[in-house]
């Protein structure tokens, strides 16, 4: 029995939130038409049942989650078909909380102590900048004395 776009776009939606271009992408690669799947898309959004800033929303708090940083959730976001305004509303890479953010991933995979020479320093450097942290959220991950919030 043939399922309709509408069907397989609804089951994708029900396991997790999708951009407009990846349930597109994904309904292309099962061979339904381009038009039936454009205006059963727009149709997802009217009800909205289909959104990019909901996609959003979630894909940043997720990817926070797991420890990436800002410049590579927003790649990653780029990459999804979403728009730099929808970004710019769930993702702002100058919040403090990247700068915590950095401090905990970098201690969780090398331990609290900071490293001792310029070699050790520069790999967990390297290591956080492919987690997608910016320069100035590195170094902040390497200061003496983090600054909590309780203070």
């Amino acid at each position: 029995m043939a399922t309709s776009v509408r069907e397989s776009a609804m089951n994708y939606l029900a396991r997790r939130e999708h951009s407009r271009l990846e349930l597109e992408q994904k309904l292309l690669r099962r061979d339904f038409g381009q038009t039936e799947i454009a205006e059963a898309l727009e149709q997802l959004i009217e009800e909205g049942l289909l959104s990019d800033a909901r996609f959003a929303e979630s894909f940043v708090h997720a990817r926070r989650q797991r420890g990436s940083g800002p410049l590579k959730i927003q790649a990653e976001l780029k990459m999804r078909g979403v728009s730099e305004t929808t970004i710019s509303q769930y993702l702002d890479p100058q919040e403090s909380l990247w700068h915590e953010l950095a401090c905990r991933v970098r201690s969780k995979r090398f331990g609290e102590a900071l490293p001792s020479d310029y070699a050790q320093r520069m790999r967990q450097a390297r290591f956080l900048q492919l987690r997608g942290f910016s320069h100035e959220q590195i170094n902040a991950a390497f200061k003496k004395e983090q600054v909590t919030s309780d203070e």
